[in-house]
């Protein structure tokens, strides 16, 4: 986690790399072309603004919604995986890894 201290120049290429994975753009649902921090504002926003209600099975009205946020980032090459010939995510290359990708993205997303 570079993002947290000093900024050698492994931690700058590491920070480049989640700003560039965060402003990834990718058409989600209805709203057509966001980018991933957009994404992840809408999620924190959509807990806020739900509270207990909050659904973290469906927070977007349907199951698997990590898989919105694998699917851009494996066609931009930041985690490892194959797409279908329909850009659906056909496989995970290693999803520990992806899952601390996206980690490092929610700190990123806030500069901390």
């Amino acid at each position: 986690m570079g993002l947290a201290c000093g900024l050698g120049g492994s931690d700058m290429i590491e920070q480049d790399q989640h700003q560039a994975a965060l402003d990834v753009e990718f058409d989600f649902e209805d709203y057509g072309a966001i980018t991933v921090r957009q994404y992840l504002r809408m999620l924190l926003t959509t807990l806020w603004e739900e509270g207990e209600g909050f659904s973290g099975k469906r927070p977007f009205g349907n199951s698997g919604w990590e898989y919105d946020l694998y699917r851009p980032l494996i066609k931009a090459k930041f985690i490892g995986g194959q797409l279908d010939e329909d850009g659906w995510i056909e496989s995970i290359d290693d999803p520990r890894t992806a899952h601390a990708f996206v980690s490092d993205l929610i700190i990123a997303a806030f500069g901390v």
